[in-house]
């Protein structure tokens, strides 16, 4: 047989063979999206402050990562109505740094959520905690949200007008079990552009005066325990850094937690959230069975608000 006949049966049998090897391909795609079930992805949302009115124009309000009181409990409602799990940040630390092969399980029965408000402003006390007290007592469900917080821009008795929460706010949320305190670092600086003195005050004062604000409601020192970065910037030297003092690290890149991906605890990715997505479009980010019924049932609960507007 010639080179030629031999090159000729050669692709012949690699074209037949195509069809085949494609199928294959296939059969792994659809298995590799098949298990990213309610067991691999954990949405972890970052919020910052609760603002009375979508359109006011107060000098807090103005940014868009604040998001409207009404819309937020809309939100949270259907969080309960759809049997979420609302997480701590040790719970879901507990959750990825687990051996047990059965940890798939028991998520595949409940449905992991978390929620993560940045910055400490006195919105999330004034606005958010009675929507929390209100939700308890409608579902007798307790809500936890995570706060992640600057110790340095804390509010003092007498700043009566600052933007952000005080101690004894934050000790009542806390007692009452809505918030699960953790650091945001001092004083919210860029930790890539610090040098390592500074870095390290950063990270350390913060928990310090976390822990002294909350010391005798926390025995177990939960508080501060876990870090999300400023801005969501860091790099190799400030997760070296952070995991000095702490069990975890949070980002803010609109990215979904997915435990199958994941390989560092200093990594954990966040949705981000403004005040231009609707209650729906926040759904969607990560709820995979939200639908046209669904999207009913959201309108229902907001005709009452909106006639109540109009009076």
């Amino acid at each position: 047989m010639s080179n030629s006949q031999n090159h000729q049966v050669f692709n012949h049998s690699k074209n037949k063979n195509l069809p085949l090897s494609l199928s294959i391909i296939f059969i792994i795609i659809i298995f590799i999206l098949v298990s990213q079930d309610t067991a691999t992805v954990i949405p972890v949302l970052g919020f910052h402050g609760v603002i009375s009115n979508q359109n006011s124009i107060t000098q807090i309000d103005q940014d868009k990562m604040h998001y409207p009181r009404k819309n937020l409990e809309m939100f949270l409602e259907y969080l309960i109505n759809n049997d979420y799990w609302f997480l701590s940040s040790q719970d879901l630390y507990n959750i990825l740094s687990s051996k047990n092969p059965s940890i798939s399980q028991v998520l595949k029965k409940r449905k992991p959520i978390m929620l993560s408000f940045d910055d400490g402003y006195k919105t999330v006390y004034t606005n958010l905690l009675p929507i929390l007290k209100r939700l308890e007592n409608k579902y007798n469900k307790k809500i936890k949200v995570v706060l992640f917080i600057n110790p340095g821009t804390l509010a003092n008795k007498n700043s009566i007008n600052s933007p952000n929460l005080g101690c004894e706010e934050l000790r009542e949320g806390l007692r009452q079990g809505f918030y699960d305190i953790q650091s945001h670092g001092l004083n919210h600086k860029d930790l890539t552009r610090l040098r390592d003195k500074r870095l390290v005050k950063e990270l350390l004062q913060s928990q310090n005066e976390l822990r002294k604000c909350t010391h005798d409601l926390d025995p177990d020192k939960k508080v501060a325990s876990h870090f999300a970065y400023p801005y969501g910037a860091y790099n190799l030297r400030v997760k070296k850094y952070v995991a000095k003092y702490y069990l975890s690290g949070y980002l803010y890149n609109n990215k979904l937690l997915n435990r199958n991906i994941l390989r560092n605890y200093y990594e954990i990715p966040r949705l981000t959230v403004n005040q231009l997505e609707s209650v729906k479009t926040l759904i969607e980010k990560f709820d995979t069975n939200f639908n046209s019924k669904s999207i009913k049932l959201l309108s229902i609960k907001e005709k009452p608000e909106k006639s109540k507007i109009k009076q």
